[in-house]
């Protein structure tokens, strides 16, 4: 038997995840999705399929760094997504990894959040 990809490892871990982790309306799912370029965010209700705030590196207002593949860039990212969760009335949240270790970018974006007035 060949062995697996790390991203279809990924991808495995993320839908045994998504079997316990829904979001709803009173406590949405924040979704992180890293990529080698960029790292994006999202508040998800699932009950209604609606993203309700999402913030990445893509952003015209993050476009000063230096490097949006660092712990600074995603650090960014989990501040500009608890300021816009927060705007929109959003207190707490359940936290979706995505099947990724959280450690590296994925706990620094995490912390911002938190530190943002984020609960989870």
């Amino acid at each position: 038997m060949p062995a697996l990809s790390k991203n279809l490892q990924r991808v495995r871990r993320h839908a045994r995840l998504r079997r316990k982790v829904i979001g709803t309306a009173e406590r949405p799912r924040l979704q992180i999705h890293r990529t080698l370029h960029h790292i994006y965010a999202a508040v998800i209700d699932d009950t209604r399929g609606h993203t309700l705030v999402a913030a990445s590196t893509r952003e015209k207002d993050l476009a000063t760094l230096d490097s949006r593949t660092n712990l600074e860039a995603a650090r960014k990212v989990g501040e500009t997504i608890g300021k816009k969760a927060k705007a929109a009335g959003i207190n707490a949240v359940i936290f979706d990894t995505s099947g990724l270790k959280y450690h590296g970018r994925v706990a620094a974006l995490a912390d911002a959040a938190r530190a943002a007035g984020l609960e989870f």
